[in-house]
């Protein structure tokens, strides 16, 4: 159960990391990336440890480095999409607006 409170805070400080260097940081909120690594590296942790990868020789580094890799990478990629789809949808409804 300690794997999973050490994979959890690092899930948070990498979601935190990713937040901070998106330069569209400003279009969603601060827990977005932080919810979505811990969420994703949680669940991971969950489905390697009841796949049996855990706490065995040779595949230990499994269940404590993967899930968090796979966190950040998780929150990286909904970063990108939803800082790129959100300035879009704001800069139409924008130009809607002053069009009116």
């Amino acid at each position: 159960m300690l794997s999973l409170v050490v994979v959890v805070l690092a899930a948070i400080a990498t979601g935190f990391i990713v937040w901070a260097n998106d330069k569209r940081h400003g279009r969603y909120g601060v827990a977005l990336p932080v919810g979505v690594s811990t969420a994703v590296a949680a669940l991971s942790w969950i489905a390697f440890i009841s796949a049996g990868l855990g706490y065995q020789p040779g595949v230990t580094w499994i269940p404590w480095v993967l899930p968090i890799v796979i966190g950040t990478a998780a929150a990286a990629a909904v970063v990108v999409y939803l800082g790129r789809t959100r300035t879009k949808h704001d800069t139409e409804a924008l130009t809607k607006a002053l069009r009116l």
